[in-house]
């Protein structure tokens, strides 16, 4: 178990979060990197500006992206309501974020709307549907940037976890497999800031939690994937997500990148290994790799993340939240917390949702 107190770790995963949107802000979508390069040197260590023409042009160092603006968004909610409402959640969407934006891209706070909320906003706004109908099947991490609190937040209770996360991601991506690695994301996320180490171990601990039936993932295999034994198998439930393998990614990512005869130098290339765009399937491994390869070394986690190119800045705030609950907010750089914006309030609601996770235990 992490020496970092829970609280310390709680806050270190949110405030991770957000260090990683700002940082990415300027180079955000670069797939060129001898352009990335061009535009900000060899290698990217602190907070950026936007270029003009480029995304989320007009913004200023140290800023959030709409992801930010929306995990924030999340996070207020859950402190005021003491854990999630998704009916204060979504009023929270209705009256406070989808009049800021107007179906397009390039438009509202942030610089740019991803495509799931587009769409939800289309089916919300434009068509009056209710929510729990305003899904999309986006394939990206757009969901999975915002419940990161939700997950924090039930570190200590995986059940109510898993649940509040999958119930939050459907409200805008419908897709069963994007669901289902979510979900696994927030899993893994709370047992790092429940004190776990991101490594070989981690996936045999969540799959315990499945067998408890504190995870609702379908698994017939006995102990470590071992065929199963006579009247052990059945069919699949409608709460149960069909396969486990989204629980498992974690651990054998962890095992390569401590492995001697597995090496990607330098580290960011792991943005070519596992690929540079926005899906969960690019953006989960790459997170994961780059959280059990330096798993006490924030500084170099999320540059090594950032300076990926591609979708980094999803790169950057899935590895800072990872990367961040195993320092502890005690373990990022001074520089990054003073650097970002609305740090204030950042630290101060991260403190009392840190608070919360105690009380609640």
């Amino acid at each position: 178990m992490s020496a970092h107190s829970l609280q310390d770790r709680a806050a270190g995963a949110l405030l991770g979060a957000f260090i990683g949107d700002a940082l990415a802000l300027g180079p955000h979508w670069y797939y060129n990197l001898d352009e990335l390069h061009a535009t900000y040197g060899e290698w990217i260590i602190d907070y950026t500006t936007p270029k003009p023409g480029h995304y989320h042009a007009g913004l200023k160092a140290g800023q959030s992206s709409q992801a930010g603006i929306l995990l924030l968004l999340t996070l207020r909610s859950l402190v005021e309501c003491g854990g999630y409402d998704e009916a204060d959640f979504c009023r929270c969407m209705d009256t406070d974020f989808f009049p800021l934006i107007d179906g397009t891209p390039m438009n509202g706070p942030g610089g740019y709307t991803s495509q799931s909320i587009r769409e939800a906003w289309r089916k919300r706004v434009g068509l009056g549907l209710p929510w729990g109908k305003v899904g999309g099947n986006a394939d990206t991490t757009e969901a999975a940037e915002r419940i990161l609190a939700i997950a924090i937040r039930y570190a200590l209770r995986p059940k109510e976890l898993a649940s509040a996360v999958a119930r939050n991601t459907a409200l805008t991506q419908t897709d069963g497999t994007v669901m289902a690695m979510t979900v696994a994301f927030g899993a893994a996320l709370g047992m790092l800031v429940e004190g776990h180490t991101f490594d070989g171990n981690l996936s045999g601990k969540l799959m315990t939690r499945v067998k408890s039936g504190e995870l609702p993932f379908h698994t017939v295999t006995s102990g470590k994937l071992q065929a199963p034994r006579s009247g052990e198998s059945e069919a699949p439930t409608a709460e149960n997500f069909p396969s486990p393998d989204a629980l498992l990614t974690q651990s054998f990512i962890a095992l390569a990148a401590v492995d001697p005869d597995i090496r990607i130098e330098p580290a960011w290339k792991v943005s070519l290994v596992y690929g540079m765009p926005c899906a969960v399937y690019h953006q989960f491994p790459a997170a994961y790799y780059l959280a059990a390869r330096f798993a006490d070394d924030f500084e170099s986690a999320v540059l090594h993340a950032v300076n990926g190119g591609g979708q980094n800045q999803a790169r950057a705030i899935l590895t800072g939240a990872l990367v961040g609950a195993q320092t502890g907010l005690s373990g990022i750089p001074k520089r990054f917390l003073d650097g970002l914006e609305n740090n204030r309030e950042l630290l101060q609601l991260a403190g009392r949702l840190a608070a919360q996770i105690v009380a609640a235990g």
